[in-house]
């Protein structure tokens, strides 16, 4: 039995087959390090657990609830714009509640794009981008990231993209933009017409003071897109799947009518749960924040200079270059779990721009780090 084209045509999974074999290496006994996966490894807030706790107990949301989502949870993303990104939003026509961002990222290809119209993704960048476009049937064109700046040229917005994303804190490189980023992609994108998808998953962790930047917090910026944000990261609420799409109205009518056919909201007490998170969660972020950059220079300490990366600005990954001569990331990531049992994503996951690279994890801890820190380094030592 033949799948439909559009199964053929998504990118090959690279994750999976490096996941499966970490947990094959566990079966057969060994000490693993997974730093392949951007999963956190820390428990939701302990307010925030009784809350769902609490909701589920509420037969109301044992019924279906509006497709649309919580009114109440659509005010408090509101809220949480405001306080953090002095953004005004109108919580029923801004504002979309997805199943996880991750969807919402696919969705926005399904809702915007036509069989052989054009979208632009950040090389390297997170290949969930590419799935979207494959699927609604349309054609991706690469956006490079510049190996300093980890900046795409805004000039490549041209009058034929429809739709171009952006990820900021970048997933996989851990760069921040600049406010003159995002008001140079807008201006280019008022004047072709192209739309913007802006990824702030990683929004709450930046390092060493620094802020990260909201597209619907530049002028125009809710006039030429919309931005998506999750629960995922910030309060360790992964497995909750729940995220958020913000901005210009007529795309969120768009995902929304999209989600009309093809979900019924998510549960309603997970809903109630993530209000607490994005209202009483303050604290929380903070003390994760510090978590993250503890552990991020735990591991470049323990690494040699002369391997030492440049630290990641903000995301929970540290973007690495691979030593001179090894230019294979995916043998790279597959010698380095078979000799000495630690996962990382090779670059080339994240498409030809991440060649040469490998993307850690920061969701272990301190220690594991530093011992993941040791075994990078005996094993780059051993194939320079």
């Amino acid at each position: 039995m033949e799948p439909a084209k559009r199964l053929k045509r998504l990118p090959t999974q690279f994750f999976a087959q490096l996941i499966q074999r970490a947990e094959q290496l566990k079966h057969a006994g060994y000490d693993v390090i997974n730093l392949g996966q951007g999963n956190p490894d820390q428990p939701a807030p302990d307010f925030v657990i009784k809350k769902l706790q609490q909701a589920a107990e509420n037969p109301f949301y044992h019924r279906y609830i509006s497709f649309k989502g919580l009114p109440a949870l659509k005010q408090a993303v509101a809220d949480w714009y405001r306080r953090h990104y002095d953004v005004q939003l109108n919580s029923e026509k801004e504002i979309a509640i997805l199943i996880g961002s991750k969807i919402g990222l696919q969705e926005i290809s399904l809702a915007l794009l036509n069989p052989g119209d054009k979208a632009l993704v950040p090389d390297p960048g997170y290949p969930d981008y590419w799935s979207g476009i494959q699927l609604a049937g349309a054609e991706m064109k690469k956006w490079p990231l510049h190996p300093q700046t980890g900046y795409p040229d805004p000039d490549l917005l041209t009058t034929d993209m429809r739709l171009a994303f952006l990820n900021y804190p970048n997933n996989p490189t851990g760069k921040l933009a600049s406010k003159e980023l995002f008001d140079a992609v807008i201006t280019k994108a008022m004047e072709t017409g192209t739309i913007l998808a802006h990824d702030l998953a990683y929004g709450d962790i930046v390092f060493d003071g620094k802020r990260a930047q909201s597209l619907l917090a530049r002028p125009g910026g809710k006039a030429v897109g919309i931005e998506f944000t999750t629960i995922s990261k910030s309060f360790n609420m992964a497995g909750f799947r729940l995220g958020f799409a913000a901005g210009h109205a007529e795309v969120i009518q768009y995902l929304e009518t999209l989600q009309d056919h093809l979900h019924c909201s998510q549960y309603g007490a997970i809903q109630e749960a993530a209000i607490t998170a994005l209202t009483d969660s303050e604290e929380f972020v903070r003390t994760l924040r510090s978590l993250y950059q503890s552990r991020r220079d735990a591991f470049l300490e323990a690494l040699p200079r002369s391997y030492r990366p440049p630290a990641t600005e903000g995301s929970i990954f540290q973007w690495m270059a691979l030593p001179q001569g090894f230019p294979s990331s995916l043998d790279f990531a597959q010698g380095l779990a078979e000799a000495v049992h630690v996962i990382v994503a090779p670059g080339v996951g994240f498409g030809e721009g991440g060649e040469g690279y490998i993307r850690i994890s920061l969701t272990e801890s301190e220690n594991r780090l530093k011992e993941a820190a040791r075994r990078l380094t005996a094993f780059m030592d051993k194939v320079r």
